[in-house]
Parts: C-alpha cells; sequence; structure tokens
C-alpha cells in the first residue's frame, strides 16, 4: 500500500468512525452521551458515564472539527464541552468526578489524575478548534489542581488518585485489571500528552517545566533498560511489576516525541528519539504476532498473556509505527503501519453494527462480549490515528 492509499482509507474511516458516535451516543433524554452500548448498539439501562468517555468525546471532535471545520463536529464538541462543564468539574474542590449517573449527579467522587488529564486534554483541545475563553480557562484550571495535588516534589512525577477533597485513598486503581500503584506510567504518559496539547495554546513558563520534567521521568524511571515502558511503580520509582504493554510501549513512543517537539528543547528532542526508535524496535521485534496486529500484553518469563488483539493497540501501532518511519525513512516501519491499519480494516471493523469491536481472538474473529462505547471505549484511539495520518501524510504526495 502507497501512502496515499493509506491517507485516503483512513480519511474515509475517520467519517465512518464519527458518523457512528453521531448517530448512536448521544443522550437525547438526560443530554449528554449514554454510558454504554453493547455490541448491538444497545442502549446498557442506568449505566454510568466516565469523565474519561466525556473527555476523549470533546477532544475527538474538537480535533476533527479543527482540521475538517465540519460544524457537524462542532457540535459534538459543544455538547461535550457543555456536559462536562457542567456535570463533571467539581467547583468545590477542583478536578472532576470520576463518573456520574444518567441524569448528571455524581456516581464516584474520586480524583484520578488520569481522568483530570483527560479534561485537560479535551478543553486544550476545544479551546484550539473553536477559541472558546472558557475551555482554556476550565484546562488551566485543570491543570494547577494536578500541580496542587498531584505532584510529588520530592521524589518527582504525580501520584496516582484522591479523594474528592484530596485527601488520602486506599485503592488507588484505574481499573481491577490494575495494580494498587502509588505511582503508574499510564497516568504519567497522559499527563505529558495533556500538558503538550495544552502547552501548543497556552505558552506558560511553568507548564513548559513540568512538561520537562514529564519527559526526563518517563525517560529516566519509567522506560527500563529493555525499552519497554514499567506499569507501575512505589512512590520512589522502584517498579513493582513487570508486565510489558505493547500498545503503551508504541503509544508512548510517538507521544514522548510529540511532546518533545512541542516543547522544542533540541538536546532533550534528541535523547527523546534514540529512545522512541528503540521502543518501537522492540514492539516490531517482540510484539507483533505472526499472522496479526500488536498483542495485548506480555508477563516477563512467562510468554503472552492476552492473545487476542485490542481495538487500541492497532490504532497507536499504526500512528507509532508512523513516526518511526517519519523519523528514519526505514521502509520496514511504514509497512509495519500499513499492515495494522490492514489488519484493523479487515478484522476489527464491524461492518453490520458501526466503529471498532473491542477485541478480536488470536485468528481474527470478533469476539461480541464487550460493549461498543462504554467507560473506556471512545472514539479517541482509531479517530485519532486516522486524523493522525491525515496530518503526516500531505493531499499533495
Amino acid at each position: 500500500m502507497d501512502p496515499m492509499t493509506l491517507r485516503m482509507e483512513m480519511g474515509a474511516e475517520l467519517e465512518r468512525i464519527l458518523s457512528f458516535w453521531m448517530e448512536h451516543a448521544v443522550d437525547e433524554t438526560h443530554g449528554g452521551f449514554h454510558g454504554e452500548l453493547d455490541n448491538q448498539n444497545q442502549i446498557v439501562p442506568g449505566a454510568d458515564r466516565s469523565a474519561i468517555l466525556n473527555a476523549r468525546i470533546l477532544w475527538t471532535f474538537a480535533a476533527a472539527h479543527r482540521i475538517t471545520g465540519c460544524e457537524a463536529y462542532r457540535h459534538m464538541a459543544d455538547r461535550a464541552f457543555a456536559y462536562l462543564s457542567q456535570h463533571f468539574v467539581d467547583r468545590q474542590h477542583g478536578g472532576v468526578f470520576w463518573s456520574v449517573h444518567p441524569d448528571g449527579s455524581v456516581a464516584n467522587d474520586r480524583k484520578q489524575l488520569y481522568a483530570i488529564a483527560f479534561a485537560v486534554y479535551g478543553c486544550s483541545e476545544y479551546y484550539g478548534a473553536t477559541q472558546t475563553p472558557e475551555a482554556l480557562q476550565l484546562a488551566q484550571a485543570l491543570y494547577r489542581s494536578i500541580e496542587q495535588h498531584g505532584f510529588d516534589a520530592k521524589r518527582g512525577g504525580y501520584y496516582e488518585a484522591f479523594a474528592r477533597d484530596w485527601g488520602a485513598l486506599q485503592d488507588l486503581r484505574l481499573s481491577d485489571k490494575d495494580e494498587n500503584a502509588p505511582k503508574t506510567m499510564n497516568t504519567h504518559l497522559h499527563i505529558l500528552e495533556a500538558y503538550a496539547n495544552l502547552l501548543r495554546y497556552w505558552k506558560d513558563a511553568g507548564l513548559e517545566q513540568q512538561l520537562r520534567h514529564l519527559i526526563e521521568i518517563s525517560l529516566e524511571k519509567i522506560v527500563q533498560d529493555d525499552f519497554h515502558f514499567g506499569l507501575f511503580f512505589d512512590e520512589d520509582w522502584n517498579p513493582t511489576h513487570r508486565n510489558v504493554s505493547f500498545g503503551h510501549d508504541i503509544e508512548g513512543s510517538w507521544l514522548l516525541w510529540e511532546a518533545a517537539e512541542v516543547l522544542g528543547d533540541a538536546a532533550l528532542a534528541k535523547r527523546v528519539k534514540t529512545v522512541a526508535l528503540q521502543m518501537a524496535e522492540v514492539t516490531l521485534e517482540q510484539g507483533i504476532a505472526p499472522g496479526g496486529g500488536v498483542m495485548e500484553e506480555l508477563h516477563i518469563g512467562h510468554g503472552v498473556k492476552d492473545t487476542s488483539f485490542h481495538w487500541w493497540p492497532q490504532a497507536e501501532g499504526i500512528v507509532g509505527f508512523y513516526n518511526a518511519y517519519q523519523l528514519t525513512g526505514d521502509a520496514r516501519y511504514f509497512e509495519m503501519a500499513t499492515r495494522l491499519w490492514c489488519f484493523a480494516r479487515d478484522h476489527l471493523r464491524d461492518l453490520e453494527h458501526g466503529e471498532w469491536f473491542w477485541h478480536v481472538d488470536a485468528a481474527g474473529n470478533a469476539l461480541r462480549d464487550a460493549c461498543k462505547l462504554g467507560f473506556w471505549k471512545c472514539p479517541y484511539h482509531n479517530g485519532r490515528a486516522c486524523m493522525e495520518i491525515l496530518h503526516r501524510i500531505p493531499n499533495s504526495i
């Protein structure tokens, strides 16, 4: 597949993905968006709504409006920003609630920095797309809440989660499958992503300093000697878990490079480039199944843990390997980016009900046991992959 064919196919896929969300996600009764749809697009009654899903919808449609000018995408972004502002923002203590009920009342009031980071990401992109002052103001306020309560000035990095009033929590986990650790790769990766996007639109010295810190923490503490991300850490940055997440490795490789580009520090960018390419190479060598895409997870010493292929590592792999191709000119990376797109196109797209399946089995057969829209299932990974390819491959080639 040549670059223009890849661009054309993924441009068409972006329209298909966004059309699904405009048709099925909007809750006309209660406002905002449904909390969950099953694999046949049926509403799951009473499903709570996550800040993550709302913020990712906000980012996706704001970015799509910014690059296409489509007013229908603007209306979706407007809806997402209004709902986030009205129902998720904690006006008393700052930050955003983890989840709300379908009627908009608070379901879980914990302060997970991961979710607050996505709210920064979405609000800053909405400001970039619409120049709405309130969006930048909210992004700035959420950034300050992370810095005030979450930053570890002594050991570096950020703590994972807090109670509503920023007091201590016993259970810090993002989900049941995560380890109960005070610091995690996943939260740091997405704070970095959010801060890089905010810095595009707000040239603040403090924000610039903290983005640099996040890059350095990633290089010095989170990326391990084998060029995989460590996933969970104690307060002093000792790894507590040695699983490998291939999807996060390849996603992190390009997000680190993006952050370094936004920061504009040439010396730091040189360090990031070396590490990012090593991460992409290790994923290419170890994380790709012979007949499929990016594998889900590896237990060090025990082989592959999950042999199914989830939607989001394929999307991030397309961008990560294309980024490595841009940095090196190495055709192997371009071939892998196109291979992952073909895998997603042929196996993950639900041609009957729309969007992508959550996952397929080792043979590429769709597994229909997971939701199509939900607490974590969103248009951010696959929609962003499409937009990244549109951005990275000029239409004039």
